[in-house]
């Protein structure tokens, strides 16, 4: 095993601390933080319990009016102020994630860079709702003098981080709930917390005490406590289906606002008309093996016309036979390891299992001699066919750079098996024609469906992003964020209530008309 923290990871970033109230608040115990590419201890996380919860859910509520109260362009203000502090140090915060997560380094600076486009995009999306809405004199508004709709921040937010993604994912939650003047209790991933915390402590040292609070620990613990404490009004949690359905049980008890990004197993259709050009496959090796399998949406089973199968499984076996697997710090890894030493037992016994049920495995890509290939959690990119159509590897979230590829030979099938699963996140349909591929797309239970891509960046930030059945509840993205973080208060305004609503005049009767 190699430490590398020494020279990748700056000194104060190396222990993952509690945060409540403008304090660093030590743990009631400690645990490594892994490189999963060699092994190696990089830092330490502080791990904290229930009553730190408890505190900094007290320090998030009597922060909250003042924060509130400062309106949308003084809050905005000192976001930015902090955004920019964070911006000089987008390298060295991308090379720690890169070390703690796995990612390459195109992905970990991504990572970083994106959560701070975040805190820009809200502070100056906010103040279009913060205008909120007239209604006066619109259908439905009856003889009311004023309507009008206002949107109101709910209070303090929790906001529970994913290990994958650790600081954009996180900051999908903190961007709109601080830029809509709520207060915030974050919980980084145990697995991954060093970058995020980083990036989490500079800007909550820039704005006012309790504004934003770090409890480091495990969900079982903290992030329990977050969903089920009656001071935090909403909760955004992005993670697996099964700590989902938790948090939406805790939270269930104080009826509290819960969005849920879960686990996804998506689909990609292709179609007997879809072009097999080295775009398309490009688009499919990016939308499934992009941080090494590790992203939600991910294309996860792929779907294809059998007259088409061939040239398909063809062309993706050429192209991942190149995907170069390596150390993540290396310029010319393409693919890193998977981040978790659980997630690569699983990965291998998928594949055990996918072999003895008579599929195909094919084990691809360039092994690079700057991976430590015993030490690390490495899985060479896999193309898996022949594959039954109810293995596990296809029902399942595999969470792996492992793309099982299905052949099919008629459209209503091939939608049927697509909607076979509990999953519904994300999915796509592939087709020169895009009409007939639109009419596809509308059959797919999902919460998005794409034409002709899937991958990170084929969510624009507009549109809902979220999904259906057991992939979750809520949506995130731009406005509906904002509409998790805030509530609506309506205010109706009349001059003459007795002359503008009817009934009235039965309580205005004298005891002498009651008596005749």
């Amino acid at each position: 095993m190699t430490d590398r923290s020494s020279a990748m990871v700056r000194p104060e970033w190396r222990a993952a601390t509690s945060y409540i109230d403008g304090l660093a608040v030590p743990g009631t115990a400690s645990e490594q933080v892994l490189d999963p590419a060699t092994g190696g201890r990089i830092g330490t996380v502080q791990l904290g319990d229930a009553a730190m919860v408890d505190d900094a859910v007290v320090a998030a509520g009597a922060a909250f009016p003042s924060w509130r109260d400062l309106g949308p362009s003084e809050r905005g203000r000192m976001i930015l102020d902090a955004t920019d502090v964070v911006e000089a140090d987008v390298g060295e915060l991308a090379a720690t994630v890169g070390l703690e997560v796995g990612k390459v380094r195109r992905e970990a600076f991504g990572d970083v860079a994106g959560a701070l486009a975040l805190l820009r995009g809200f502070v100056g999306l906010v103040e279009e709702l913060s205008n909120g809405e007239d209604r006066t004199g619109q259908p439905g508004t009856g003889q009311a003098t004023a309507v009008r709709i206002r949107h109101v921040p709910v209070g303090p937010v929790g906001v529970i981080g994913p290990w994958n993604t650790p600081v954009f994912l996180t900051f999908n939650g903190i961007a709109p709930a601080l830029a809509s003047g709520c207060t915030v209790v974050v919980k980084p991933p145990v697995e991954a917390p060093l970058a995020l915390t980083a990036v989490l402590r500079a800007l909550a040292e820039r704005l006012p005490a309790g504004v934003l609070n770090i409890v480091q620990g495990r969900g079982s613990v903290v992030g329990q406590r977050i969903a089920e404490h009656p001071g935090i009004r909403a909760v955004m949690f992005t993670g697996s289906t099964a700590t989902g359905r938790s948090i939406a049980a805790a939270g269930a008890a104080t009826i509290k606002k819960v969005a849920l990004e879960l686990g996804g197993n998506d689909p990609a259709i292709v179609l007997a008309d879809a072009a097999i050009t080295p775009e398309l496959i490009a688009e499919l090796v990016a939308g499934a093996f992009s941080m090494s399998g590790q992203i939600c949406f991910n294309i996860k089973r792929v779907y294809v016309h059998i007259s088409r199968r061939d040239e398909l499984v063809d062309g993706l076996r050429a192209a991942l036979s190149r995907v170069v697997v390596g150390d993540p710090l290396d310029p010319a890894s393409q693919m890193g390891p998977l981040t978790t030493r659980d997630g690569y037992e699983n990965a291998l016994r998928l594949l055990r299992s996918a072999r003895d049920a008579g599929a195909r495995v094919e084990e691809l890509g360039v092994r690079s001699p700057s991976a430590q290939w015993e030490a690390g959690n490495y899985v060479r990119p896999t193309l898996v066919t022949d594959v039954p159509a109810d293995h596990e590897l296809v029902l399942d979230e595999q969470f792996a750079p492992i793309l099982p590829v299905i052949a099919f030979d008629d459209e209503d099938a091939a939608v049927a098996e697509a909607n076979r699963t509990e999953f519904g996140l994300a999915s796509s349909v592939w087709s020169a024609d895009l009409a007939h591929a639109e009419r596809i797309a509308r059959r797919i239970e999902a919460g998005n469906t794409f034409v002709n891509a899937h991958r990170l960046g084929a969510s624009v930030p507009l549109v809902p992003f979220g999904g259906v059945k057991q992939s979750g509840v809520g949506r995130t993205h731009g406005i509906h964020s904002l509409h998790h973080c805030t509530e609506e208060h309506a205010i109706v305004a009349f001059d003459d209530a007795r002359a503008q609503l009817p009934g009235l005049d039965p309580w205005l009767e004298t005891d002498e008309e009651v008596a005749r």
